[in-house]
């Protein structure tokens, strides 16, 4: 079992004012220093226990690179400190450490023994390896005629060839086909519960949520906030429209959970509630029942257009049904002020058994792009139980009608 604790981790780059500065703090040292430090990351302190799986979150330049550079040795720290227990597996950087020139096989053999494995392990492992990454003829061929795909497969391949304690996964899966990712997803969630710790930087919502305990999030070289993924990426996307001249707000919820809610402040979603076919809210519901989910929205400024979406997700905060009132050519225009909508939305709760919630987004097209007047996760929670159909599996309800015949002989 594997474990990562890091403290107090700084990483800072020296920037001189002119090229003739760096050899002046060279050969006249008792001139002081003649550069300014540009620090990437500052202060990061957080411990991965043994078996845990968390992902790694923030914007193009927080740092996340540059961390897993120091986490696994390829760049030292200029504060801090990095300690990792049990054999470490790490796909980085595309391709990484493999020759153009040498064929995959051969890059195979080298990538594996800078993976800590010796010639014969390697060998003994060789088809393994070719079988996962169904590169077929080309894995006697150059890499340099690779596409970028194909690179990345024979470098999952190796690195998860033997189940390592600590498995770190950089944005690399992301260059795949949608077939190779969901097969490299299903080794590491085999490798998750065979006890391999797994870090994964990802910007992919559904991956961090489904593979992941917790998440992290990086916000310009510090650690911002920490907690349950759906919790981290929510956040996480409310900060992004919070740049963009919105407000954030966290709110906690009687169930313990943190709401976050984002957004001009326009319009707001003044109440929402689950209705049963008699018209009364209700918080646990039957598979397949009729319900309505209705929402409210009070108008705090005029609004040319105004559009309500909402999001069922489960209780990993992945996606299972959305819709808006642009998509269904209902959007309302020349809201006033002050004006409530009330909002019924009509539908067969075909789930399965689980907690599910409702996001909401009030905007004036079908994106929040344009005009975010309020993003609501968390805006309500309900469970679904089976009381009435024959036991299934999965998230929806799609029960088919099944006919058997014999083949003529």
């Amino acid at each position: 079992m594997g474990s990562i604790t890091v403290t107090n981790l700084g990483k800072a780059y020296k920037q001189y004012p002119a090229r003739s500065s760096r050899l002046r703090e060279w050969l006249l040292p008792f001139q002081g220093p003649q550069h300014k430090l540009k620090w990437i990351l500052q202060d990061i302190n957080f411990h991965v226990a043994p078996g845990e799986a968390v992902g790694l979150i923030g914007i193009n330049g927080a740092g996340k690179s540059t961390l897993l550079k120091l986490i696994t040795g390829t760049t030292q720290p200029t504060t801090g400190s990095v300690y990792m227990e049990g054999k470490v597996a790490a796909l980085l950087e595309l391709g990484m450490g493999f020759h153009p020139d040498f064929t995959g096989r051969q890059n195979v053999y080298m990538a594996g023994q800078l993976l800590g494995m010796s010639v014969d392990e390697i060998t003994a492992l060789m088809p393994e390896i070719e079988a996962f990454a169904e590169v077929g003829e080309y894995m006697d061929q150059p890499v340099r005629v690779y596409s970028s795909g194909m690179q990345m497969r024979v470098a999952f391949s190796v690195a998860t060839a033997r189940r390592p304690d600590i498995l770190i996964v950089d944005e690399a899966l992301s260059v795949g086909d949608t077939y190779f990712q969901h097969k490299s997803f299903e080794r590491i969630r085999q490798y998750r519960r065979a006890g391999t710790t797994l870090l994964l930087v990802s910007h992919d919502k559904q991956a961090i949520q489904s593979v992941c305990d917790r998440a992290i999030l990086l916000d310009g070289g510090r650690l911002s906030r920490e907690g349950p993924p759906e919790e981290i990426m929510d956040y996480y996307n409310a900060l992004i429209a919070d740049r963009e001249n919105s407000n954030l707000q966290l709110l906690s919820r009687d169930d313990g959970k943190v709401q976050v809610v984002s957004g001009t402040g326009e319009a707001t979603v003044s109440h929402i509630a689950l209705l049963d076919e008699n018209e009364q809210p209700v918080e646990v519901i039957d598979v397949g029942s009729t319900v309505t989910l209705q929402v409210t929205v009070l108008a705090k400024a005029h609004i040319p257009r105004m559009v309500l979406g909402y999001m069922i997700k489960d209780r990993l905060g992945q996606p299972m049904y959305g819709t808006n009132t642009d998509l269904q050519q209902l959007p309302l225009s020349d809201v006033q002020p002050g004006e409530a909508n009330v909002y019924r939305f009509r539908f067969n709760a075909n789930l399965g058994a689980g907690t599910y919630s409702v996001a909401t987004a009030i905007v004036s097209t079908e994106t929040h792009l344009v005009n975010n007047y309020e993003w609501r996760d968390l805006a309500l929670v309900f469970t679904v139980v089976n009381m009435r159909r024959p036991y299934f599996e999965g998230s929806a309800w799609i029960e088919p009608t099944i006919e058997i015949s014999r083949a003529p002989a």
